[in-house]
């Protein structure tokens, strides 16, 4: 009887045991078992902060746990990269990312990661970029502004969100490809490069198509072009360089979901198949047209190769136009 009890008493300690310090099954099970942090390395408001929201909130309530957004922005979105690639692979960071700080900016400084320490997850959607002059510039096609740059070399300005970001080294494409000089003048950020045009400083831009949208119907911004191949189903009537005879222009904005590499598989799959169900959901996709974005999802090899291509088609665009961040 003795011996009975000692048994039954040893065997209810080994199970409280195991419940205590839970079997790789059982933590496999329980995950996630707290707040899931989605960095963005941008600040808030911006068309990376947009997405993400949209993304943190479908994947939240699909995996029944809170998935919060934490901007961690700086050195155009390399801080905010190289935070979650330090962090621990545990499931719990991850980020929402747009090319620059993966294929961009290693092609302009020193960062301290690269593209194969990136656990690429899918894509989630797609911005196109698009063209833009002030409503009182003259060209009000892209035909016409390559022409009015070819008869004043040098004289026409253009405004980026900042040296080196996305919609600097798209403008630059645009020259190389068509020829043109016109003269580059930075601000610190999308929306004062926009406010630029909008007041006559500048007279073009390259920008996402999401934070012109209001200005464009408005009446306030022309729509010139979209630097791509296809046309943004938000303003079908515009032409895409593509069709204009410069193909080679193609600055779309594509965010993707990145994470730690060492994730655990089953990990991955988890949080992928939640993504990938948010943004295929047509919840989603409804509310990333009305910011001017169209939703997409790709395997992780296909988020890779898309990264490397743009890390090769910035690295040339840099080396030609000898472009710096100063």
């Amino acid at each position: 009887m003795l011996k009975t009890r000692r048994a039954t008493c040893l065997a209810a300690a080994a199970a409280a045991t195991c419940l205590l310090l839970g079997t790789p099954a059982a933590q496999a099970q329980a995950w996630p078992a707290k707040t899931i942090r989605l960095v963005v390395p941008y600040s808030a408001g911006g068309p990376t902060d947009a997405v993400a929201r949209l993304v943190a909130r479908q994947v939240g309530t699909a995996l029944g746990q809170t998935v919060v957004v934490d901007n961690k922005a700086g050195a155009g979105g390399t801080i905010g990269v190289a935070d979650v690639l330090r962090s621990p692979a545990d499931g719990y960071t991850f980020a929402l990312v747009a090319p620059g700080p993966l294929a961009g900016m290693p092609n302009l400084m020193k960062v301290p990661y690269s593209l194969g320490d990136v656990q690429y997850l899918t894509l989630v959607a797609r911005i196109p970029a698009v063209i833009i002059a002030g409503k009182d510039v003259g060209p009000a096609t892209l035909p016409e502004l390559v022409k009015a740059a070819k008869a004043a070399p040098g004289k026409l300005n253009y405004s980026s969100a900042g040296p080196g970001t996305t919609p600097h080294i798209g403008f630059e494409l645009l020259k190389q490809q068509a020829g043109i000089d016109v003269q580059h003048v930075p601000y610190k950020g999308a929306a004062p490069a926009v406010t630029a045009v909008l007041g006559g400083e500048v007279q073009f831009a390259m920008v996402d198509l999401l934070p012109v949208l209001p200005h464009v119907k408005a009446g306030t911004l022309k729509l010139l072009a979209v630097a791509g191949s296809q046309r943004a189903p938000q303003a079908p009537q515009v032409p895409t360089t593509q069709e204009l005879g410069l193909p080679g222009v193609k600055m779309d904005t594509l965010y993707g979901v990145i994470g730690p590499k060492g994730l655990p598989a089953e990990v991955q799959k988890k949080f992928r198949d939640a993504v990938v169900a948010a943004v295929n959901s047509p919840e989603f996709k409804s509310q990333l047209l009305e910011q001017g974005a169209v939703a997409l999802s790709s395997t992780p090899e296909e988020f890779r190769a898309q990264m490397q291509a743009e890390s090769d088609k910035w690295r040339e665009v840099v080396a030609k136009g000898h472009i710096t961040l100063e």
